[in-house]
């Protein structure tokens, strides 16, 4: 069987009608019905049906007769889509939906692909922006846990030193940073995601599955990080240096002046020391408990549930993954948090100033904070593929072996 080229057109060869070949007539004592559009007989079509898919007219599909072809259908709206009842387990897709009927865009195109990294960067650059007043709490707790001591006492210092206005400064840098990063941390997450399958072949990669999304998920934010560095740098320094500087026009080219472009990545290592593990538990620990959700506690499948039923347990898992999320990622917070507010600090140095206790500072924030945002962001990228019709696929099921479906 030929491989499913998933950036483009399908890399069987198609049936085509040459030019000036009219439509056949069904000969007499025929039923019209007992033919396809190109006059072959029903009953033909349908020896080859697993393979092909509906003929033509009487679904969505276009048939494809001839042995060792790629197993491809097209939908309502023009895209294809892998067939349920293909020749064998297509590589990769052991997760993928079969044909959905509102899809529109192909699963695994460019297009497909550029619209999950437009859902990163709406459901990132919003959240993460949403709760700005929060951050800077939690920042100002790390770096000055004598003034402050709280989250609630923090709000009340924070107010009453910069006012209402206060609470959103980093406001900017926030949301263009952390709109890079949701581009590529989505939008990468699904290419490899899709690879890594590929290379395992369905029966390796739903059996390692969880590594699967580890994998693809740490790669995945290693680049987003890069692009994310530059932002987190200059809203850590608005937010926690007094007097330094109060929007993102006088922050960014007041560093580069003073410490040139190091200044925008000395904290990209320590950086990937936060959000890869936390996103490694983002995308891994989401996947899992969707699946745990629909296994033993959503009541039916989730091909019978409605659209705002999956977003609901999209929701439930964004914010379990939260949780775990804040935890294992906040040491590495604290660190960046105070590494980027003081001038010619290392990594190394500020670990072992903060001790163990100090590291912890503030994760009852981080916990409210992160849980939050997770769920949301969940919520908003899954919503964008409802909007655009992109394909949803189902939770991973182990893919029937080649002898059974036999």
């Amino acid at each position: 069987m030929l491989p499913l080229n998933l950036w483009g057109p399908a890399s069987g060869p198609q049936l085509t009608r040459p030019v000036g070949l009219r439509r056949r007539v069904p000969r007499a004592g025929r039923n019209p019905t007992d033919t396809d559009g190109w006059g072959h007989a029903r009953e033909a079509h349908e020896a080859c049906a697993p393979a092909l898919g509906p003929p033509r007219g009487t679904g969505s599909g276009r048939g494809r007769c001839g042995a060792g072809r790629s197993a491809v259908m097209r939908d309502a709206g023009g895209c294809r889509a892998p067939q349920a009842g293909s020749l064998g387990p297509l590589k990769g897709r052991f997760w993928a939906a079969a044909a959905a009927k509102e899809q529109s865009y192909e699963y695994g195109s460019a297009r497909y692909l550029l619209l999950c990294g437009l859902g990163g960067m709406l459901s990132c650059g919003l959240t993460h922006t949403a709760v700005v007043p929060l951050d800077l709490v939690k920042c100002r707790m790390q770096v000055d846990p004598t003034k402050y001591k709280g989250i609630v006492s923090g709000f009340g210092v924070t107010v009453r030193d910069d006012g209402l206005r206060g609470l959103a400064r980093g406001w900017a840098p926030t949301f263009l940073g952390y709109s890079l990063q949701g581009l590529f941390k989505f939008g990468l997450y699904e290419v490899f995601k899709m690879r890594y399958a590929e290379l395992l072949g369905p029966e390796k990669a739903y059996r390692w599955r969880t590594g699967l999304y580890l994998a693809a998920s740490a790669g995945a934010e290693f680049f987003a990080d890069v692009a994310l560095a530059p932002m987190e740098a200059v809203k850590v320094r608005i937010q926690t240096q007094p007097g330094f500087a109060g929007t993102l026009r006088a922050a960014a080219p007041r560093m580069y002046r003073e410490e040139g472009p190091r200044a925008f990545y000395k904290g990209v290592a320590p950086l990937w020391l936060r959000p890869i593990p936390y996103t490694m538990m983002k995308f891994a620990c989401f996947e899992r408990t969707v699946e745990a959700l629909y296994e033993h506690v959503v009541p039916k499948p989730q091909s019978q549930c409605t659209k705002a039923e999956q977003l609901a347990v999209t929701f439930v898992a964004g914010y379990i993954a939260g949780v775990f999320c804040a935890v294992v990622s906040h040491p590495a917070d604290s660190v960046v948090s105070v590494l980027n507010k003081e001038k010619g600090s290392s990594a190394l140095g500020v670990l072992q100033r903060l001790g163990f206790a100090g590291v912890w500072k503030g994760l009852f924030a981080r916990i409210i904070m992160i849980g939050t945002l997770t769920a949301l962001q969940w919520f908003i990228y899954d919503s964008v593929k409802v909007y655009f019709k992109l394909p949803r696929p189902p939770v991973a099921q182990a893919p029937k072996s080649p002898k059974k479906q036999k």
